[in-house]
């Protein structure tokens, strides 16, 4: 039988967050603005460190967007065991590495308590494909973020999630300000992204067949859709190396999607032309 946590215990007990890269700091900080504690931990102590120091620094902010929010601790856990101890919520978001993400989902098992919940910020995998090492398969989901906002969350079950888990947490995490959206069955990509790679793909099959330019199509996508977003530079801002990664997780998946696109992510990853981090992708950017 299941035990969730008691609404009471959502400020007393921390929540960890596992891997303090771009997503994690920001998670850190916006889930300290109820006055609780949470738990940084990063393998990379330097990243550790860094990941906390900037979401200290943030909190204050992100409160400003969330009524009755107040600044809450970030502490850096020494270790993996320190981080989950006495947690009701674990956040793993570290690298786009299945076998990193199942090894870590095993010590969660282990060494967090028995009703905490452990969720995967992972759009690219399903949570079904991580719990390999898991004991208690009920308690873990995909908890998907989306950056620069931090407001958009969607949850997804394992395929063994009990459902109480999900309703628990579509019905608390909007106290820190998130909107949350359910996956009513299991999908790469979840609900936002699945959609999202079917226009990425596109895109660049149109460059690929030399009907138009990235700056072509980024400006009519902008112009239909008065929006300031466009595909191109978005890929630009996460890294073709990773959207090269999902792409591959999806084709694994649907053998029959066309090839052209991917091989020309290929060229370019060969080529080192990753985006904004190295100067230069589908447009040219700063050094970094």
């Amino acid at each position: 039988m299941i035990k969730l946590p008691e609404i009471d215990e959502l400020e007393s007990r921390p929540i960890a967050v596992i891997g303090m890269g771009t997503m994690g700091r920001r998670l850190a900080a916006r889930f300290a603005t109820r006055g609780g504690e949470v738990r940084a931990y990063d393998s990379n102590q330097r990243v550790a460190d860094e990941g906390a120091a900037y979401a200290r620094e943030t909190v204050a902010d992100a409160c400003k967007t969330i009524p009755g929010a107040t600044p809450g601790r970030i502490v850096t856990a020494p270790d993996l065991a320190s981080a989950v101890r006495d947690a009701w919520l674990v956040v793993e978001a570290v690298a786009e590495k299945p076998d990193l993400k199942t090894a870590l989902f095993g010590e969660f098992d282990r060494l967090a308590p028995p009703g905490a919940i452990l969720a995967t910020n992972s759009s690219s995998y399903k949570s079904s494909e991580v719990i390999g090492k898991v004991t208690r398969p009920e308690r873990v989901l995909n908890m998907h973020f989306y950056l620069p906002k931090l407001r958009s969350v969607e949850l997804m079950t394992c395929g063994k999630t009990d459902e109480a888990y999900i309703h628990f947490l579509k019905e608390t995490l909007p106290r820190w300000g998130f909107a949350p959206y359910v996956a009513m069955k299991e999908s790469t990509g979840l609900i936002f992204n699945r959609v999202w790679a079917a226009i990425k793909r596109e895109a660049i099959q149109v460059i690929a067949e030399g009907i138009a330019t990235p700056e072509d199509v980024d400006a009519l996508f902008r112009e239909v859709l008065a929006t300031e977003a466009s595909p191109f530079r978005l890929m630009d801002q996460v890294g073709l190396d990773v959207v090269l990664d999902i792409e591959d997780h999806y084709a694994a998946e649907r053998p029959g999607l066309p090839v052209e696109a991917r091989e020309l992510l290929r060229r370019y990853v060969a080529q080192g032309k990753l985006g904004v981090k190295t100067g230069s992708g589908f447009y040219d950017y700063p050094k970094p």
